[in-house]
């Protein structure tokens, strides 16, 4: 099982990034939280890692964080919530705001996270409350933004938004309203992920 990888970010996209160690390139999914975290790519990086084993598959699933990666493994303790799933989850607003959001039962602010209906909602709080209030007072990952800058930048951002489940519209007037001069596609990914989440 692989637990951690430290090595240079080689690739760096919304959901999955590259890190080569010693010249080996492993693809790592992410969530959007901890793509916002991660340097520009050529940065050395360590990423802590969840090795999910499946019949046809061995995917690697990175957090920069200890206090997201225990958030990961609580929610994939609730029925119907796969890795996918989960990282969806964790990239609809940053994890000590979505463990305190879970320790509160807050149905409503956790349905506002794309593919999450009502019934998984309930789900995930009646399963996870107390342990989601044990992680509630941990910190959730910082960002260290890259330089970008142009149109190029906001139709990605709008583009990961959608791949995560957000309407076009909503993707688009969120990403404008967190788009500053100068700010980073993380930076302005990570904003309107807070904006969305309200």
């Amino acid at each position: 099982m692989i637990a951690r990888l430290t090595g240079m970010l080689a690739e760096k996209a919304p959901d999955r990034v590259v890190i080569d160690v010693q010249g080996v390139g492993y693809a790592v999914f992410v969530s959007l939280q901890t793509f916002a975290a991660l340097p520009a790519a050529g940065a050395t990086v360590k990423i802590l890692v969840h090795t999910e084993v499946r019949e046809d598959a061995i995917d690697l699933i990175g957090f920069v964080d200890e206090h997201e990666r225990a958030l990961f493994h609580l929610l994939r303790k609730v029925k119907g919530l796969g890795p996918r799933t989960s990282l969806a989850v964790l990239s609809g607003m940053p994890a000590a705001q979505l463990a305190s959001v879970i320790a509160a039962g807050d149905v409503g602010k956790l349905q506002s996270i794309p593919g999450v209906g009502k019934k998984l909602a309930e789900r995930v709080v009646v399963e996870c409350r107390s342990a989601a209030g044990l992680l509630a007072g941990g910190h959730g990952p910082t960002t260290a933004p890259a330089a970008s800058g142009g149109d190029a930048l906001v139709d990605e951002a709008v583009s990961a938004l959608v791949n995560l489940g957000y309407k076009r519209p909503e993707a688009e007037r969120a990403v404008t309203r967190a788009r500053k001069d100068g700010a980073a596609l993380e930076q302005v990914i990570r904003d309107a992920l807070m904006g969305l989440a309200g």
